[in-house]
């Protein structure tokens, strides 16, 4: 039986025309106005995020898809990682890396996976995973999963469609924003992309300790998320993970 591709093929290494029209997936949108106050902002939150899921050799070759002006490879850097890299398609935004000694550069996501074979032990896109079609979404999964060396990684996220208070508004409010995962759906997507080993787990968005404020949302969300588990329960769904944003770990 003959086996379909996604997508109609292209010339390896050609420019990949996306789905997403105002926010690329390939660009990195959630920078605040003030780009600079965000290197230290967007650190914490990336610190108490990602920092876990990663590899103690600090010699591990890491790729940042969608890097932005590079605050998680800031923050790789100031953790001792040597070898890494940050694309995002988006010359203005890696300027900002540049200045602060970053190693980003600019390219097109899916021609530079296609061009990387077997190059590195993680990688990382910092664009949720929603702003490509379901077709789009295997095919970079493929293309990273080609590109990671055997045991290699990947960290993932997207808007989380179990959130009955947030999910809908997710999908709603932007056009390019085609679907929303569940803890079970993202691990199909990710398998359907040949990982395996997947471990979904939650964003966590209150990291920022100094403001008392976090407490008070770290403490409602907690509440709200336990009574949403709990209703699920009832309706015999066993869903764990209630957050905004779910994100997973997999692996080559």
């Amino acid at each position: 039986m003959n086996v379909q591709p996604l997508m109609p093929e292209r010339a390896p290494g050609s420019r990949r025309v996306l789905a997403a029209r105002l926010e690329p997936f390939d660009s990195y949108w959630q920078a605040p106005k003030d780009i600079e106050a965000g290197y230290s902002s967007f650190a914490a939150y990336y610190r108490a995020n990602y920092l876990q899921h990663l590899p103690a050799d600090r010699n591990a070759r890491i790729l940042v898809i969608s890097c932005g002006p590079g605050y998680l490879v800031g923050v790789l850097a100031q953790a001792g990682y040597k070898s890494v890299v940050g694309i995002d398609s988006d010359p203005g935004k890696v300027e900002h890396a540049r200045r602060h000694g970053l190693p980003c550069e600019v390219a097109e996501a899916f021609p530079y996976l296609e061009r990387s074979r077997g190059e590195f032990d993680v990688i990382v896109p910092e664009q949720e995973l929603n702003h490509l079609t379901h077709e789009e979404t295997i095919e970079f999964l493929r293309l990273c999963h080609a590109a990671l060396r055997p045991g290699g990684r990947i960290i993932v996220y997207a808007m989380n469609g179990a959130n009955p208070l947030v999910g809908s508004e997710n999908l709603a409010h932007n056009i390019d924003h085609f679907y929303l995962v569940t803890e079970y759906s993202l691990t199909q997507l990710l398998e359907l992309g040949g990982f395996r080993q997947v471990r979904p787990f939650a964003l966590k968005l209150y990291v920022f300790w100094k403001n008392p404020l976090n407490y008070v949302g770290l403490a409602v969300t907690t509440v709200l998320e336990l009574a949403m588990r709990v209703i699920f329960m009832l309706y015999g769904k066993k869903v764990r993970v209630l957050s905004k944003k779910v994100a997973a770990l997999a692996v080559k």
